[in-house]
């Protein structure tokens, strides 16, 4: 199930509409494509029973295979056309993006297909049949907004509300530092205190487990939070102290452990970490700090540490890519020699409250020291791959998705990647312009 919401007069997001339907769509297509690979289904071989069985039923299973595209029926038949005729384009792509399509091809049992339920859907139960007799998976696009014109305002009743369409993933601007397991642990007393002290009891809550995990010796770390613009007019007691955001996983276990905290880049010898992360019991030989506040960690060597104070891109704009040329002269004086790097920032506690570990600003940075020093194949190469190649975003596609693969709570922002790239390709073009200066391409 998808949950998702969109401005005002509209039933569903594009995403619903028209995003998530392609990609089911791609990766259906893909899927298939793989295993008629693996099969050998365009090639059967000639005078052998035995093959001709399994091909015969490898075509049987692939005619089941849906890799046709469903659009809902508010999308125009034009479009639908435009649609699928770059479905194929997008194939090709996530095929050579180096996606592990093999291992989604053997979860996958049927292929998938969205259905779409609105606040106007009517479902009777008793005629839904059981899903183990449906012939796709379902994918459930949930859209949780109105479908009226009307901007949503309630007075008539004991507490009045705002609704704001599409505020409902932007949780780093109105939670508070409430995570959904506090909130779920105390939503009746949250519900009937009513707005007028919500704020208070919110801020009890965290300070609460805040203290409780501190107390255990869990990681229970304090990030100020600035009042939002409708609270700023106010004058409330609260509106200038410090929220502490408190992350979960589970009950009351810590995800910053020595299995979850850090997370090794194959045998590159770069590990993304959280700036929480117990540095002490770290063995790694140097470490790169991107976030804005110092961090204490006891290393063998006192130049084997660098704080690069990198803000997000919807603060700074250009504060990664100024920051990159250092970064890249640390990575590489200590990775030719052999010595292991973590890179490390707390984005993730601060703009996705759900996970606790560096997954924005040194995901990019990691990013840019494999395409800059090390080879397609991941070997260290002191930049040769970079000097002889012009990096296009099929690279970076593909340097992203490795990445992704061992840093599996890895959300880059598109103007952190947008900075990364426009870094490299200055440093290609540097690369391959002529005596004169001037690039030939």
């Amino acid at each position: 199930m998808i949950v998702d919401s969109t401005r005002k007069g509209k039933r569903f997001p594009d995403s619903m509409s028209k995003t998530i339907p392609i990609w089911t769509c791609v990766l259906n297509r893909a899927i298939l494509n793989y295993r008629n690979k693996m099969n050998g289904i365009n090639k059967p071989m000639e005078g052998v029973n035995c093959c001709a069985e399994i091909f015969d039923t490898t075509v049987q299973e692939s005619a089941k295979w849906d890799t046709s595209l469903h659009l809902p029926l508010w999308v125009p038949d034009t479009e639908k056309v435009r649609i699928d005729s770059n479905i194929n384009k997008w194939v090709k792509i996530l095929e050579t993006s180096g996606v592990d399509i093999a291992s989604i091809s053997s979860l996958l049992k049927k292929p998938l297909r969205p259905l779409w339920i609105s606040q106007k859907t009517v479902i009777w139960l008793n005629e839904v049949p059981d899903y183990k007799s449906w012939e796709f998976t379902p994918i459930i696009l949930i859209s949780a907004s109105a479908s009226n014109d009307i901007y949503r305002q309630k007075k008539s009743s004991e507490f009045s509300w705002n609704y704001i369409a599409g505020a409902g993933d932007d949780e780093e601007s109105w939670a508070r530092g409430l995570t959904p397991l506090l909130f779920w642990n105390n939503v009746y007393d949250l519900i009937s205190s009513g707005p007028d002290v919500c704020n208070q009891m919110v801020a009890n809550i965290v300070e609460k487990d805040r203290v409780f995990r501190s107390q255990r010796g869990q990681n229970a770390p304090q990030v100020s939070v600035k009042p939002t613009k409708l609270e700023s007019t106010r004058s409330t007691q609260f509106q200038d102290q410090p929220l502490d955001i408190i992350m979960e996983n589970g009950n009351n276990g810590d995800l910053l452990d020595d299995e979850h905290g850090i997370y090794w880049l194959g045998s590159t010898d770069l590990a993304v970490c959280s700036t929480g992360y117990d540095f002490k019991s770290l063995d790694v030989d140097s470490i790169l700090n991107c976030d804005q506040n110092q961090i204490l960690c006891t290393l063998k060597d006192s130049e084997a540490y660098l704080h690069l104070p990198i803000m997000n891109s919807k603060f700074d704009r250009f504060s990664l890519q100024r920051n990159l040329p250092s970064a890249l002269n640390f990575a590489k004086l200590h990775l030719k020699r052999g010595k292991s790097l973590a890179v490390c920032c707390d984005s993730g506690m601060l703009h996705r409250i759900v996970f606790f570990m560096g997954e924005d600003i040194s995901v990019c940075v990691c990013l840019a020291i494999l395409i800059s020093l090390f080879n397609a194949e991941g070997t260290y190469d002191d930049g040769k791959f970079l000097m002889e190649t012009r990096i296009t975003k099929l690279d970076m596609r593909q340097r992203l998705i490795f990445v992704c693969k061992y840093v599996v709570n890895a959300r880059p922002s598109r103007g952190n990647l947008k900075q990364v790239y426009n870094f490299l390709a200055t440093l290609t073009n540097m690369s391959n312009t002529d005596d004169r200066g001037v690039c030939p391409l």
